[in-house]
């Protein structure tokens, strides 16, 4: 039985979000590794193949994150002929982000990698929606 302890790191809500995701993202490794992907380049492919050529800095915020952190990443992305990274003709300090064929081909893989994931959480659609929408509702109220 658990204490009510609130010190417990068992009993903190933070903790089980945090080795939640370790866990999810440790997941992700083996069929995302068979399509020649990180996550963090997944993060990047999925938005890309939502909305193709948009900045490095859509990026950074739909992800939540610099866009400095996400260079190498794209660069690396870029060397594996994934995306391309265009300069703007009116400001040579935008960049913007592009998928190649190669890129734009690997979206089916995606897929996969997403019915994958979705069969080893072993809840159903619903539920899963659910989930999603409280986690979204708690970042949203952390960020303010």
């Amino acid at each position: 039985m658990k204490s009510n302890n609130p010190l417990l790191l068992d009993n903190q809500l933070c903790f089980a979000l945090y080795s939640t995701s370790l866990a999810m993202t440790q997941f992700y490794k083996e069929p995302l590794s068979e399509i020649g992907l990180t996550y963090p380049q997944y993060t990047v492919m999925l938005i890309l193949w939502e909305q193709d050529g948009v900045s490095l800095k859509h990026i950074g915020d739909a992800l939540g994150q610099k866009s400095g952190a996400l260079t190498p990443v794209i660069k690396r992305m870029e060397v594996d002929g994934l995306v391309q990274r265009l300069r703007g003709v009116e400001d040579d300090r935008s960049l913007s982000i592009a998928l190649t064929e190669k890129g734009r081909q690997l979206r089916e893989q995606g897929l996969n990698v997403n019915r994958c994931v979705a069969e080893a959480c072993g809840i159903d659609l619903e539920e899963v929606v659910a989930l999603r929408e409280q986690l979204v509702k708690l970042r949203t109220k952390l960020i303010k």
